[in-house]
């Protein structure tokens, strides 16, 4: 993958960060992998990805207990294991232990940074992210209202020069993003129907519906959205090739979004394109809270009939968040 520095603050946190090294800690949820995915190629850094796999025991202890012991740095095979690098970044519950002890393996050489609330404290890192409707604060705690994302807009650029994978028409292209049950939304069959409807809806007005689901989407989600692109000649992807996901965000006029996922939203607010909600039942404070800083910043409205069309800045949180990591790798080594 090409690495970009295109813009002056990422031009400035690529320069301060140039030739370090870089681990990801990771227990392979490819969410959180994705976000720290993100902030090491806004740096400009190619990551070493270490992902994690500690046994049931320590996995329930995390984040408060230590490593698997089988991972210790001097066992063959750990994910500690090797030179350790200029930064680590991680993101996810069982990661916090690993990353606690690389950085007292490291000490004032390393700096460990952390997406997410630990639930440990901000002591937990020498920087940590944190979306706005977490409660986390302090000195060395970084706050944006989206998440770290890898659709960055040069990216982008590059997917609207290629043609997409369902063909090029003069129709109104609708992407469509589909979640899918998670802790806190559940698509009953009265959400999937509704759903449905509004989507038919928008294919008879002659529009063009680019669909494509995520692990979580239900079966019967699935089953009756593809049938929808079938009578409609939508495009839906079943699987087979490349997931058409970063073109669909690329080349739609409009996109449809679950509000059961805050990745989604996040990169979807990255790409200017009005996004169009669609909420499942159920629910929780910090989506809400999520779900309201992207309307005051103009970038989400209900799903309604027929859509309507606006514009607003990109919102893309993900060079900021680098620039601090920058900053802080910076003050890491002048006090070394």
């Amino acid at each position: 993958m090409t690495l970009y520095a295109a813009n002056p603050q990422r031009l400035a946190a690529s320069q301060i960060v140039s030739g370090a090294s870089c681990w990801i800690l990771s227990d392979g949820k490819a969410g959180d992998e994705a976000q720290c995915l993100g902030v090491s190629e806004r740096l400009g850094l190619r990551a070493d990805i270490r992902r994690i796999a500690p046994r049931r025991a320590f996995a329930l202890l995390a984040p408060f207990g230590p490593i698997d012991p089988r991972d210790r740095a001097s066992r063959a095979g750990s994910p500690l294991g090797g030179p350790l690098p200029d930064i680590v970044i991680a993101s996810g519950r069982r990661t916090v232990p690993y990353l606690r002890r690389a950085k007292k393996l490291g000490g004032s050489a390393l700096l460990a940074v952390y997406l997410k609330d630990p639930r440990t404290g901000a002591g937990t890192a020498d920087l940590i992210w944190v979306p706005a409707h977490d409660r986390l604060r302090g000195a060395n705690v970084v706050v944006t209202l989206t998440s770290p994302h890898r659709i960055s807009p040069e990216r982008l650029a590059a997917a609207r020069a290629e043609p997409p994978p369902w063909g090029v028409d003069d129709r109104t292209t609708i992407g469509v993003l589909l979640g899918g049950d998670s802790q806190h939304h559940r698509f009953t069959s009265g959400d999937i129907a509704d759903l449905v409807h509004k989507l038919t809806a928008c294919a008879l007005t002659g529009a063009h519906l680019v669909v494509t689901p995520s692990r979580r989407t239900p079966p019967s989600l699935a089953q009756a959205v593809a049938e929808l692109c079938t009578r409609t000649d939508g495009f839906y992807w079943d699987g087979a090739g490349a997931n058409p996901y970063l073109a669909i965000l690329a080349h739609a006029d409009h996109l449809i979004v679950t509000a059961d996922s805050v990745n989604m939203l996040g990169e979807a607010a990255a790409t200017g394109t009005p996004i169009h909600l669609f909420a499942p039942s159920g629910g929780h404070t910090k989506i809400s809270s999520l779900i309201q800083g992207l309307f005051d910043h103009g970038a989400v409205r209900p799903l309604g009939d027929p859509l309507e069309s606006w514009a607003y800045p990109p919102l893309d949180a993900t060079d900021e968040i680098a620039a601090r990591v920058a900053d802080a790798y910076a003050k890491l080594r002048q006090n070394a």
